[in-house]
């Protein structure tokens, strides 16, 4: 079963934005997800994942098919529930995927502070083939 662990920008125990962190935060941060990540993958049960670039960047298409489609920059700033990142994990069980998650949600922050951050996860339903 594969299942879909959703980082977003909803801060944990730390608000603090990562723009504002250390240097040496921001990398034992990355460093975290990296080992992590390896670790998943060494077991069969990472299936992908990305961080993304921060909301500004995002742009957001709107189209019927029939008008030319509008485009819009960014997300809306007030809402903290904006993707972050993903891990996409193929799992035996629920139970195995909130195991993961709870891994997630324990990268550090500030200080080194584990920052308790809500992770989402939700299962996939439907896989498209691209055939």
């Amino acid at each position: 079963m594969k299942y879909l662990l959703i980082v977003d920008y909803r801060p944990g125990n730390d608000d603090t934005p990562m723009e504002e962190w250390k240097p040496a935060e921001v990398r034992a941060h990355m460093d975290y997800y990296n080992a992590l990540n390896k670790q998943l993958e060494a077991n069969g049960e990472l299936a992908g994942g990305y961080a993304l670039t921060p909301p500004p960047t995002a742009k957001t298409v709107t189209s019927d098919g029939s008008t030319p489609a509008v485009v819009t920059d960014g997300v809306y700033p007030e809402t903290k529930e904006v993707l972050a990142g993903f891990q996409v994990v193929d799992v035996e069980s629920e139970e195995r995927a909130v195991e993961i998650a709870k891994l997630v949600s324990q990268v550090p922050g500030p200080g080194g502070v584990p920052l308790a951050q809500p992770i989402t996860v939700r299962q996939v339903m439907y896989e498209f083939s691209g055939e």
